[in-house]
């Protein structure tokens, strides 16, 4: 799936993924903002519509309020000893940990936007005055994060363990940003691609993510409701890509809550 890297992001653009990280805490912004990027005035239309639930925190604030609602899956422990023979020394720890916090950030917001975007898409408006809450004062952001692992670079057997973990969107496999990341800890990753194999297909966890999502999706209107008119644009991406824009969040709709509920089950599985 094309995306639009932050490091070549300008203009508007940059603003935006800068606003976007700003907001939510986090030291990335994801695939699905980075995807919109690659679409002529997409993300410029989209976030000047959801934009002000964002600033106020209304967004970020139900998302992350949903999440803790819901009750978590667990994994078998790890021990710090089992971490060292898979080579990832203490400094990692942290690193992995902020990876899961990340994305147990960023990942229930993407579902709010994408809601939002859905409504948009399905020509509703918004009539709104805007949020009028305290100013919002984001959370400190999540430490750096390691790069996304090129799949396609790594040896064969890595390469197969990492895509395992993949999701077909468009006609190709999407490897979410939480493996490609952990894919930097070869043996690490293999751990977590056993243990989560069969939970990617179990029914009861698919029944948690189902929950997570629609819990998620009854806050949607309430949330739509807090946006003001939309801001007068030079740029409405035209109607003949919304099948298609409709079709990426179908595939956030799945790998998201995923990103929620196993981010999180991985780091409660991590040492104290």
């Amino acid at each position: 799936m094309k995306e639009l890297a932050e490091r070549d992001a300008t203009g508007a653009v940059a603003v935006i993924y800068d606003e976007i990280r700003r907001f939510c805490g986090v030291p990335y912004v994801s695939s699905m903002q980075r995807h919109l990027a690659t679409r002529p005035g997409w993300l410029e239309w989209v976030w000047a519509a959801v934009r002000p639930v964002f600033v106020s925190g209304r967004a970020q604030g139900t998302a992350w309020g949903v999440c803790e609602r819901i009750e978590p899956l667990h994994l078998a422990p790890i021990s710090r000893a089992a971490l060292r023979v898979w080579g990832v020394e203490h400094e990692d720890e942290a690193s992995i940990r902020a990876v899961c916090d990340s994305f147990m950030r960023a990942s229930p917001t993407n579902l709010v936007l994408s809601g939002l975007l859905r409504k948009l898409l399905a020509g509703e408006r918004p009539t709104g005055r805007g949020a009028h809450d305290s100013p919002w004062i984001p959370p400190s952001p999540v430490p750096a994060l390691p790069a996304l692992v090129d799949v396609a670079r790594l040896p064969a057997s890595e390469q197969r363990v990492v895509m395992s973990l993949g999701t077909p969107i468009e006609g190709e496999v999407f490897v979410p940003g939480l493996y490609r990341m952990l894919a930097r800890w070869p043996h690490f990753i293999a751990h977590v691609a056993t243990v989560l194999g069969p939970q990617l297909r179990d029914t009861a966890t698919q029944g948690l993510c189902t929950r997570m999502l629609r819990a998620l999706d009854a806050e949607i209107p309430g949330v739509f409701a807090a946006l003001p008119a939309l801001p007068a644009s030079p740029h409405v991406p035209p109607s003949s890509e919304f099948d298609a824009v409709r079709a990426v969040l179908d595939g956030y709709r799945k790998t998201s809550p995923e990103m929620i509920v196993f981010s999180r089950a991985i780091r409660d599985a991590l040492p104290g």
